[in-house]
């Protein structure tokens, strides 16, 4: 049986336009904005749903969780917090986060991908742990965040912010809701400056990636993977966009053999 918090009985503030969710699918606040480049992405990530958590688990061999595990750890959040997980997809962070913050918390999941936010909230269900139940599912725009300033204890993006069309304004959207000293986790592919590094994470793609991704029928969608990584940013890059648009420190690591980064952002 869904909670009552899974049908925001009691939404959360909503300057701007948001769709929230449930494990039944019930839809209480009206469609997001988004631009005709991100309806490109959030139609690739619609069709990807079905086979995405199956796929990240075959593609690093399980490695993901414990990625994922360091950026809740980098986050700064706390029990009892009140959290936003970015781009939260079929909602690995989001779920690790409610373990971290426990039943008197409150996490936010929001993505602009209907169909994984459905997964996420058909998860929530068959997961059935308490403090699940401080999960709300929210089909949001990154660049409009519908929410107010200083709002939540830390933020979270997993492989998202490499798929925002505007980094710089999501960003200046992180800084606003964020409470003063609070932190942004953001994970994502490495765009490495170590030739070695880029030809050995290219190599993955072309090999491994797609290969594995057509068994699926899903070749076209994955092969994207390979411009968008040469379209991010590096980490030196990251570390001074969050210093531009206002936070007050930036570090950026790189883990997974220089593979994967994490950025961590304090407001």
């Amino acid at each position: 049986m869904a909670s009552s918090s899974l049908f925001c009985s009691h939404p959360l503030p909503c300057p701007s336009p948001a769709r929230y969710f449930s494990s039944a699918k019930k839809n209480l606040i009206s469609s997001i904005r988004c631009s005709s480049a991100s309806n490109q992405r959030q139609e690739l990530f619609n069709r990807i749903a079905p086979v995405y958590d199956n796929l990240n688990d075959l593609l690093s061999l399980g490695q993901h969780r414990v990625w994922k595990r360091m950026a809740i750890s980098w986050s700064g959040a706390r029990k009892g917090d009140c959290v936003l997980d970015i781009c939260c997809g079929s909602g690995d962070l989001t779920f690790l986060l409610s373990d971290k913050i426990g039943s008197q918390g409150k996490v936010t999941g929001l993505d602009f991908s209907s169909e994984q936010l459905s997964v996420a909230a058909h998860r929530q269900g068959l997961l059935g742990k308490p403090c699940y139940q401080n999960i709300v599912w929210v089909e949001d725009d990154a660049l409009f965040l519908s929410f107010p300033d200083n709002y939540f204890d830390a933020i979270t993006v997993g492989f998202g912010l490499r798929n925002i069309v505007d980094r710089r304004k999501a960003m200046s959207e992180m800084l606003r809701v964020l409470k003063p000293g609070s932190k942004a986790s953001i994970l994502d592919f490495n765009k490495s400056t170590q030739p070695l590094t880029t030809s050995v994470q290219e190599w993955m793609i072309e090999n491994v990636v797609v290969p594995a991704a057509s068994s699926y029928g899903l070749a076209k969608e994955y092969k994207y993977l390979k411009s968008s990584i040469r379209d991010f940013l590096t980490g030196k890059e990251l570390e001074e966009l969050s210093l531009e648009v206002g936070f007050s420190c930036a570090k950026h690591y790189e883990i997974g053999g220089g593979l994967m980064g994490n950025l961590v952002a304090t407001r």
